[in-house]
């Protein structure tokens, strides 16, 4: 490497392009705003003003709210759990792992659809009161992480 190899960061340098500097340089005259108008003018309106009329994003209806401190949960039924090994301990990795949750988002609960014949030791975010049920008359653990 030497000087000459030398060159900014990608994003460090503008256009060193000069606009408004005669006819000679290709951008003379109007300076790329062509002829008259607001465009042209200094001052020119600002992103989503539709001249006067009733904004787009005025004239949209606007309800209810969204809660700031609400959860994303997943629910997975009981017989998805069926693919794991009798005695196996079952964790939010090990289902991403085994393609039953894309994307845990903020936890994963255990709903109680399905039936379940095997032992497991599962820990999850959440369980509903007849997935635990189920779990634990099988011998296996439900634990809340």
């Amino acid at each position: 490497m030497d000087l000459s190899n030398l060159k900014p960061a990608e994003g460090a340098t503008q256009s060193d392009f000069r606009r408004g500097r005669g006819h000679g340089s290709g951008n003379g005259k109007t300076a790329g705003k062509g002829h008259k108008g607001q465009i042209a003018r200094s001052g020119h309106t600002r992103p989503g003003f539709e001249g006067g009329q009733m904004p787009l994003y005025r004239r949209i209806p606007k309800r209810g709210f969204t809660n700031r401190n609400s959860k994303n949960i997943v629910g997975i039924n009981l017989s998805y759990l069926e693919r794991f090994d009798n005695g196996s301990t079952v964790t939010v990795e090990t289902l991403v792992e085994a393609g039953i949750v894309k994307n845990p988002r903020d936890g994963v609960k255990i709903l109680g659809n399905g039936e379940l014949t095997k032992k497991l030791d599962v820990k999850v975010n959440a369980f509903s009161a007849s997935a635990k049920e189920k779990i634990e008359a099988l011998g296996g653990t439900a634990e809340v992480i």
